[in-house]
């Protein structure tokens, strides 16, 4: 197979959402051995996912390895440069529906186990812990500019080798995760959400529910405008 950055891209978020969700597929789900395990589980197993994936993206072929369109967009606002949007964020919206698709493979017997729909969706897309339009949307944006804000900080230091810089991402995320994710499950992606969500209303997942897509812009909108104003300062 050739290696490019589309593919690097695809896999990566592929990889990313796939041990992503797949957390909290082991923390949510009715019979999983990890059922129960909390939320510092959660937002480990997710820096955790961000570092394999980025380090997989760029195995094959993705020297940015962005894995999220928020990144992209936010580079591209940085340098002028926006002709990587489309292939970007294309490969990663498709690596996430797949990533998504496989957590369902690979929990197959507890979706039907599982009595709450909450727990289902919760699995695929992220939700907010009191629901309230602005501060929602705040949350996202203020939370994908610690990302970006972060990302382009580690860039910056030269002895930061390409080793090194995964693990700090994941770090970023994690902490994230910890600090900030108790308000909206902290999307800053949104591939993550989208690409999942997607898979939730598609996929035959036994008593899955709604897909709460009146909830869904805040997750794409949120990181998107975060994204913007971190790549006019970063």
């Amino acid at each position: 197979m050739e290696h490019s950055a589309f593919l690097g891209e695809f896999i990566g978020t592929m990889v990313l959402i796939f041990l992503g969700c797949g957390v909290n597929a082991n923390v949510n789900l009715k019979n999983a051995l990890g059922q129960g395990a909390g939320w510092m589980v959660i937002a480990t197993g997710w820096g955790f996912a961000v570092v394999i994936g980025i380090f997989v993206s760029t195995f094959f072929g993705s020297a940015d390895a962005h894995l999220n369109p928020a990144v992209t967009i936010a580079f591209a606002v940085k340098t002028g440069d926006f002709s990587k949007l489309i292939p970007y964020v294309s490969a990663q919206l498709l690596g996430a529906f797949l990533g998504a698709t496989l957590v369902w493979l690979q929990y197959l017997p507890h979706w039907k186990a599982t009595e709450s729909t909450d727990a289902k969706l919760g699995t695929f897309a992220t939700g907010p812990a009191m629901s309230d339009t602005i501060p929602n949307l705040i949350s996202e944006i203020l939370a994908t500019m610690v990302l970006i804000i972060g990302i382009a900080s580690f860039s910056s230091i030269g002895q930061v080798s390409a080793s090194i810089g995964p693990y700090l991402v994941g770090v970023l995320v994690w902490s994230i995760g910890l600090s900030l994710g108790g308000s909206t499950g902290y999307c800053i992606n949104p591939a993550r959400d989208l690409g999942p969500r997607l898979a939730h209303a598609l996929l035959p997942i036994a008593g899955k529910g709604h897909s709460n897509w009146s909830y869904a812009w805040i997750p794409i909108v949120g990181p998107i405008i975060g994204a913007i104003i971190a790549g006019l300062f970063i």
